[in-house]
């Protein structure tokens, strides 16, 4: 289930973590998740305990839509600064923008029914159309992947 928060102006974030390119069609998410978080505890200067699931696509990716078509999805939480980045991580800066937020509850493998609504239903309909800038999930203390209960925000780039 998918439900509209609200718009917000999402203040520059600076994030660490891990990424790796993937497609829908070959999604190696579990792959990336398990590589972050056998490293996590190395982040020394993580602030807060929202992780981030953050996909950066290419400018047409939208365009053409194919579930073929390869992005960068990162592993990321919050850090205060760039000063230690552990090995094997990289450092992401999330800069200030616009979003729509939309809370999303249910097991990950359903999430493609809160996809469409958001790109078929929520945004045509809406004043807003999509920016060229990361879309992110705040995976939050409700998140569990295992549980249809399981809650997480879905940040949608806009623009008017």
């Amino acid at each position: 289930m998918i439900t509209f928060k609200t718009t917000q102006t999402l203040p520059q974030k600076k994030l660490v973590g891990k990424s790796m390119r993937m497609s829908l069609m070959q999604n190696t998410t579990p792959q990336l998740w398990k590589s972050f978080m056998q490293l996590r505890n190395s982040i020394k200067n993580a602030v807060g305990s929202d992780l981030y699931s953050l996909q950066v696509y290419d400018e047409m990716y939208f365009d053409n839509f194919n579930p073929q078509t390869e992005f960068t999805k990162y592993a990321l939480t919050a850090v205060s600064d760039f000063e230690s980045i552990p090995d094997e991580m990289e450092a992401f800066t999330l800069e200030s923008g616009l979003y729509a937020v939309f809370l999303y509850q249910g097991l990950p493998q359903n999430f493609a029914e809160a996809f469409q609504y958001i790109f078929q239903k929520w945004l045509p309909n809406s004043e807003y159309t999509l920016d060229n800038r990361p879309h992110f999930e705040v995976l939050g203390a409700a998140y569990n992947p295992t549980s249809e209960t399981s809650q997480e925000e879905v940040w949608i780039p806009i623009r008017i």
